[in-house]
Order: structure tokens, then C-alpha cells, then sequence
């Protein structure tokens, strides 16, 4: 019978010793994650050689793009890249390509999407740079141990198993196994030693606080009563909602509809923060699924609760994966840039056409969950979030099921299984329309200023159906 062996991987000190076995110029689509989101210091690292070495033609295919990335900008300008595909975009890259645009496309996919891409051979990685902050000489990588952990590596793994090649780049290399590695060995080319591979604070890059705000308190407070309403709160139900201060304040108000009826989920999904570590170290849900970590206390976590799974985007939410996590969920919290009165939303650009955001997980969890809930202030900065048509569409209208505002809440008509349940409810339940005409009370009636003119983009639902457009600012 033959045996398992581990091989260890070379070993490479520097940037100038990878490429002396790698050709740059035949290896022009890159990948990079985000789960050090603002702290991230590889990619920056990695592209300067080839903002350096003068290499046109690249290719990326970052899982996220956010403001410190500042080396793709350099990029941009020294027109080197011709394509981008990503499902996040934020800051100056984003600025940038509003106004310019790229020479050839730029892409805008979900995490689902973006692993059925890679999967199915569509996205074409040459290769992978993978931020790893715990590795072994044998190529096995975890994303929770090490002087840099940063939690789940969910959005690598798909690039390590695809990847023409695979690189690990590393501040913390170690000579024995790793039991449950994320990223295998098999896998995995060469493992690049670097001085650090940033600074895992800047995994807090936003709200990761419960609001205060009297206006996201009451948002909140008529989300869990309507989720309860609804008899979505019960024994074995599942739910995800996201790191904003809005959707952190519905996770304490379920919490405690939760502590007061003796309710036990049976998981909950997605990003996880230390709000959702403290109710699985409390009994109140079974397990975490965990694709990427929003906070520092849900990295450690992982490594201490044998029910927090770190998990790949395409476990999380790949729709032709039969394993895909989110095809159980009852109930999704999400937020909104802009939602229209067909239900489609916004959180790609804002009214003026800039790109500030992408789908992520938006689009993927509104598609599977059997409630998907927008939670949203009715007037944000004097303009109304509800628009006649939304300015980019991120997510389809088909997938969207309420829109909860302090003033109402609007649920599509397409789902009058929950209208019919809610005909008694003391909750001010009204037709978005209505909702439209309470804004303009307030707003007016804005100006159409938007331009449809030269495309800049596109957004690819995970199904691969490109369903919106990104237009020149």
C-alpha cells in the first residue's frame, strides 16, 4: 500500500529569487485575497516588482480591491493592466476606474460567482499570491495562528487548487503539521518568506460596532420584530447578517428574542465578528460557518471553538457546489446603497455613478436565503434610498423579500406568502411606492443626472448572466 508523504516546498527569500523560476511575461493573471482587507501589505508588495520590472498586459483578479491596495493605481496609470475582475472595489482604484475606465474590462463578480469562475475555468489564474500568516515547510496554511492571523482563508482556497501556480506568502513558516489546514500543500509551488505580510488590525475596516443611532436602533428594533412576526426566529433556524452597525444591532435584538423564548439556531454564515462568537460561546447557535473574519476576536476564536469552521467561498456559496452553505439559510440581513421600486439594490456605486462597493456575499445570500432582508434609513445625506431605478444593479429585485426603514416596511409583492402573514401586524407595513412618496415628503423629487453612455463594466451575477452595466462617471 502506498503512503501519504509531505514534501517540502522550496523555499524562496525574495522577490527577485521567485521570479528567477517563474517568467513574468508568461504569467500575467494574478491573483491576490483580501482577508487582511486594509492591512494588507503582499499585494502591494508583489506588484511593485512589476510596476518595477515595466510588465504590461497583467490581468487581476483580486478577490476584493480596498484603499490601500495603492500599487494597482500605479498599475492603472502606468497602463500595465488590461483587465480586473473582482467583487469589491473601494478608494482610489475605484475613483479611478469611474472616471477612466480600463482598456479592456473591468468585472464585477460575487464570491459565489468568483469560485464557480475559477472552478469552471472561466477566470484563468496564473498565478496565486496567497497572504498566509502560519505555514509549514510541507505548503499546509491556516489563516488563524501566527503573528498576523487574520481567521478564515476562505476566498484562497479556490485559487490554490486552480492556480497554474501557487505562492505562499508568509511571515511565519513552521516545521511541523498543521492538523486541518485550509490551504494543502499539494497545492502550493513555493512558499515566499517576507519580513511581514501587514498588519491584521486593518482587518477592522468599518463599522464593526452595534449602532447607537436612534435611527438604526429603531431600523433594527422593527427588523427583529418583523422577523418574529414572521416566525422566522425558531428552534434550528439559520442566519447571517453583516458587520455594519445596523445589522450588528438586529444580531443583539434577535439575541435576545432568542435568551427570552429559549431558541437555539442551528448556525449562522458569512463574514462572523465577535458578536456571533459570543452567542456560539453562549449556546445560542451550534455552529459558525466562517468564509472571512471581521474582527480579531473571531480569527482567535477559530482556533479555540471546534464549532467556528473556516470555510472556502465556494463551500460558502459556489451555486453548483451541492455543499454550498447559504442554500440552508432561513434569513439574510443586508444593507443598501440604493434599492428601487422593483426591489433591485444598490451597493456598487453611489448616485453619481463612482464605484464605493461590489456584491460580495449581497447578491449570493439574497439569492439562496428563504427571507432576505434590506435594512436601510429611508433618507441618507438629504436623498432618498429608494430610487425609481437604481443607479447599478447589484442585486436582482426577484431575490430581494423586504426592505425595513424607520419610517415602513416594504415587502415585494412577488412574496405574499409573507404579505398574507403579516395582515394583522401592528408594524407599519406599506407598499415601497409609499415609502417612495414619504421620502420626497421630505427630499423632493431629484433630477435625473445619471449618464448611460460609455461602459466602463460590467456586473456578473453568480449565475454568470452579466445583469447591469458600470457607466463612465
Amino acid at each position: 500500500m502506498g503512503q501519504n508523504i509531505s514534501i517540502t516546498k522550496p523555499l524562496i527569500n525574495s522577490i527577485d529569487e521567485l521570479f528567477g523560476f517563474i517568467d513574468m511575461n508568461e504569467n500575467k493573471n494574478l491573483s491576490f485575497h483580501h482577508h487582511l482587507r486594509n492591512g494588507d501589505g503582499v499585494i502591494n508588495y508583489v506588484l511593485q516588482h512589476y510596476i518595477t520590472k515595466g510588465i504590461t498586459g497583467l490581468n487581476l483578479y483580486p478577490s476584493s480591491i480596498f484603499p490601500a491596495y495603492t500599487s494597482i493605481l500605479t498599475l492603472l496609470k502606468n497602463q500595465q493592466i488590461n483587465n480586473i475582475t473582482t467583487n469589491y472595489c473601494n478608494g482610489s482604484v475605484a475613483t479611478y476606474i469611474s472616471e477612466n475606465g480600463l482598456p479592456g474590462t473591468f468585472t464585477m463578480q460575487t464570491h459565489g460567482g468568483r469560485a464557480r469562475s475559477i472552478q469552471e475555468g472561466l477566470s484563468k489564474i496564473d498565478i496565486a499570491f496567497i497572504a498566509a500568516p502560519y505555514v509549514n515547510i510541507y505548503g499546509d496554511a491556516i489563516g488563524y495562528d501566527g503573528k498576523n492571523c487574520f481567521g478564515s482563508m476562505g476566498y484562497a482556497v479556490v485559487d490554490s487548487e486552480y492556480a497554474k501556480i501557487t505562492v505562499l506568502v508568509t511571515d511565519t513558516i513552521v516545521d511541523e503539521p498543521i492538523s486541518n489546514p485550509e490551504i494543502l500543500g499539494k497545492n502550493v509551488d513555493y512558499i515566499l518568506k517576507v519580513d511581514s505580510i501587514g498588519d491584521n488590525s486593518g482587518i477592522v475596516s468599518g463599522t464593526t460596532e452595534i449602532t447607537k443611532n436612534p435611527i438604526g436602533v429603531k431600523i433594527a428594533k422593527n427588523t427583529s420584530r418583523l422577523l418574529h412576526e414572521l416566525g422566522l426566529i425558531k428552534n434550528g433556524f439559520s442566519f447571517q447578517s453583516g458587520a455594519g452597525g445596523v445589522s450588528l444591532r438586529v444580531t443583539k435584538d434577535v439575541k435576545e428574542i432568542m435568551k427570552e423564548q429559549h431558541i437555539k439556531a442551528s448556525f449562522f454564515s458569512g463574514g462572523i465578528t465577535k458578536y456571533h462568537v459570543d452567542m456560539l460561546e453562549e449556546g445560542l447557535v451550534d455552529e459558525l460557518f466562517d468564509v472571512q473574519c471581521f474582527d480579531l476576536e473571531a480569527a482567535h476564536s477559530l482556533k479555540r471553538n471546534k464549532n467556528h469552521h473556516a470555510i472556502s467561498a465556494s463551500t460558502y456559496a459556489n451555486p453548483t457546489n451541492p455543499a454550498q452553505v447559504i442554500k440552508d439559510l432561513d434569513v439574510v440581513i443586508l444593507g443598501a446603497t440604493e434599492i428601487d421600486l422593483n426591489f433591485n439594490v444598490n451597493v456598487t456605486t453611489d448616485s453619481h455613478q463612482t464605484i464605493i462597493g461590489g456584491s460580495g456575499g449581497h447578491s449570493d445570500t439574497a439569492s439562496e436565503a428563504k427571507v432576505s432582508v434590506i435594512v436601510s434609513p429611508l433618507i441618507k445625506g438629504r436623498l432618498c434610498v429608494i430610487k425609481e431605478r437604481v443607479t447599478t444593479i447589484t442585486t436582482l429585485g426577484k431575490n430581494v423579500d423586504c426592505l425595513v426603514t424607520e419610517r415602513g416596511i416594504a415587502i415585494n409583492p412577488l412574496r405574499q406568502d409573507l404579505i398574507e402573514k403579516l395582515k394583522d401586524s401592528k408594524l407599519k407595513i406599506c407598499t415601497i411606492e409609499e415609502l417612495l412618496e414619504k421620502a420626497y415628503h421630505y427630499t423632493n423629487k431629484p433630477k435625473n443626472m445619471i449618464k448611460r453612455e460609455q461602459i466602463i463594466g460590467e456586473i456578473e451575477d453568480r449565475t454568470h448572466d452579466i445583469i447591469d452595466y458600470l457607466y463612465q462617471k
